[in-house]
């Protein structure tokens, strides 16, 4: 790869896969919203625009080998339009200028919520199928966005899509995050029993999969026009890992519990007042989280091994030593 462009480059995982290219001296240009000094920084070029909407942004697209689509918007609240705008309509963008541009390789980040149904998976693979019904507009509009992505294949474009799951790391803006200020507040419960297992993703690991991935794609390619799920080795029982993270952290591990059903009821009657009142703000409990956090989804990674290689650069123990550390110095 000579030149890629990143979109979302200013995001946690589109910025891990900025540094990782640009460590193997790949020209980078880096579509966002935003304005990223520190991309430009380490090297990387910055072009700001709304993927929503066609615009100078696709000129960035000329002469790259590859482009990594990650920008979307994301989250479990909010306007469905908004969402679609953003993740749909912004994904047709994309490829509409990969296409133009002759660009070769597309490599989209998607998530393991699009096939999610509110039951257990365990040791999933890719062929599990899309649920007829969403509980979120996040899920929804990536699995249409993936969709358009894989049928995008072909002789002139060779596509695949990457799951991730729950990604965390040092810079994590998210998911310890959300932890931490809930805990300390209070707020966090255990939901369900406690005992489910979910497969976690570092986000190097992440990183480094969209990158062995872009390398090995081109038409023909086992992985062209297919999606696989990403993660490290070995799922985690979630709460004793949440648990253990908060303690290293100083901070005290939930101690109380709310079954599946009675969180499922309680996500269901914050939505209704969300969109009646309407209120501010996310609800405190949906029926999409309340599934989240109380069942299994672990997933298969000897597809993505076979078919492009992947493999973790980072165990979990290291992993979280490594955001234990970030999180305990304040984010440095």
């Amino acid at each position: 790869m000579k030149r890629a462009v990143v979109t979302g480059g200013g995001g946690f995982v589109g910025g891990a896969i900025v540094r990782e290219l640009l460590a193997s001296g790949t020209e980078v240009v880096s579509i966002a919203r935003g304005a990223y000094p520190e991309l430009e920084a380490l090297g990387a070029r910055t072009v700001r625009g709304d993927l929503a909407q066609p615009g100078t942004w696709t000129d960035a697209f000329a002469g790259c080998d590859v482009v990594f689509h990650v920008a979307a918007k994301a989250g479990f609240w909010g306007p469905r339009e908004a969402y679609w705008s953003a993740n749909v309509d912004g994904t047709r963008h994309v490829l509409d200028a990969a296409r133009s541009h002759g660009v070769e390789r597309l490599v989209f980040t998607s998530s393991p919520s699009v096939c999610f149904d509110g039951t257990d998976h365990i040791d999933a693979g890719p062929d599990l199928p899309y649920p007829e019904s969403y509980l979120a507009a996040y899920p929804e509009s990536k699995a249409h966005a993936e969709t358009l992505v894989l049928r995008a294949n072909g002789a002139e474009l060779a596509t695949c899509s990457l799951r991730p799951h729950l990604v965390f790391g040092p810079g994590d803006p998210h998911i310890v995050p959300r932890l931490i200020e809930r805990a300390r507040g209070g707020k966090l419960r255990v939901v369900g029993d406690g005992r489910n297992e979910v497969s976690i993703t570092y986000v190097g690991n992440a990183a480094h999969a969209h990158v062995q991935a872009a390398h090995a794609l081109a038409p023909g390619a086992a992985h062209a026009g297919r999606a696989y799920f990403i993660a490290n080795e070995g799922p985690v029982l979630l709460w004793d890992w949440i648990g253990a993270l908060l303690g290293r952290l100083g901070i005290e591990p939930p101690g109380h519990r709310v079954s599946h059903a009675a969180a499922r009821r309680i996500g269901r009657a914050c939505e209704a007042l969300w969109r009646t009142l309407p209120l501010p703000g996310e609800p405190p409990m949906t029926r999409f989280v309340a599934g989240q956090l109380a069942t299994s989804h672990s997933y298969d990674l000897s597809p993505a091994r076979r078919d492009f290689g992947y493999e973790e650069l980072v165990g979990m123990d290291e992993a979280t030593e490594r955001t234990v550390a970030w999180f305990a110095n304040g984010g440095s």
